[in-house]
């Protein structure tokens, strides 16, 4: 299927990991709903400024990662020679910078929000290889994320959409740990994946008396899916790290749709961008 990809455009994509942009569409329909709505064309802006930092975010971990690559991933785009290294952190920092531009633009509150997206986008790309919280940073990134869009809905930051964004980010930090170990031998510790709970706690939580059914199917949705996903690392036979991974990622949707208002327009939306993740990486790995 990647084959019906030219080279020089599949290097692209592959830098910028475009097959988890729709979990990033996701995640600003989610704050965007979570801060109250509003006009749709804020919510295409935003999602169109997030896509450009998403990619730019990525071209430029790549170009931070280049001596790495060198020695441990030379079928990356940089060190397989597809594209020059000048070139990706061209890219990488028009992108980042235009994304950003297009946003600040929406208030002040988004502007700031903005600014520390872009700053851990930033220092995640920058350090990620020598520090061991690296999740957290990289979390941390998705956070602001739903910050940002919820600070340009008409009610603005809510404490369900901070609280959400943090069950977020938990979700990311678990995955973002079995990442970190898809190149290392040896066993995994299980406790840390408890972090992927966390969005189904919450959601428990927050939908109670008339809304318990819903809590409790979007609840065991992120729970069916993360175990689903778990199992190629913790189950029995071989360990498949990377299909662990690329399935939590796409699971940032279902994440989303939970913590999301319960309108049947938003499910629908969060569960085609979670096919659409899946889909995706079937062309253009998630990692």
């Amino acid at each position: 299927m990647s084959d019906a990809v030219p080279p020089a455009a599949r290097a692209l994509l592959v830098l910028g990991r475009v097959s988890n942009l729709p979990t990033v569409w996701s995640n600003c329909l989610c704050g965007w709903l979570l801060g109250g709505g509003g006009s749709e064309w804020v919510l295409l802006l935003l999602c169109f400024g997030s896509s450009l930092i998403y990619v730019g975010g990525m071209y430029l971990n790549d170009a931070f990662d280049a001596a790495f690559d060198r020695q441990h991933r030379r079928e990356r785009p940089i060190p397989s020679g597809a594209i020059q290294e000048s070139i990706v952190w061209q890219i990488g920092i028009a992108l980042l910078a235009g994304g950003a531009l297009s946003l600040v633009f929406l208030g002040t509150t988004t502007a700031f929000l903005t600014l520390l997206l872009v700053v851990s986008v930033l220092v995640y790309d920058a350090v990620h290889k020598a520090i061991a919280f690296s999740p957290v940073i990289m979390a941390s990134c998705r956070l602001f994320l739903v910050l940002v869009a919820a600070s340009a809905g008409d009610e603005g930051v809510t404490g369900l959409a901070a609280w959400s964004a943090i069950a977020l980010a938990c979700w990311v930090i678990g995955l973002s740990y079995v990442a970190r170990r898809e190149s290392v031998r040896g066993p995994l510790a299980l406790w840390p994946m408890g972090v992927l709970a966390l969005p189904a706690v919450l959601t428990l939580i927050v939908n109670n008396r008339d809304f318990r059914l819903r809590g409790l199917l979007a609840a065991g949705l992120v729970v069916t899916w993360a175990v689903l996903c778990l199992r190629h690392t913790f189950g029995a036979g071989q360990r498949n790290v990377g299909r662990t991974v690329s399935g939590l990622l796409a699971g940032i949707a279902l994440v989303d749709l939970a913590a999301s208002p319960p309108e049947p327009a938003a499910v629908i939306v969060h569960l085609a961008c979670f096919g659409a993740a899946l889909l995706a990486q079937r062309v253009i790995p998630a990692t």
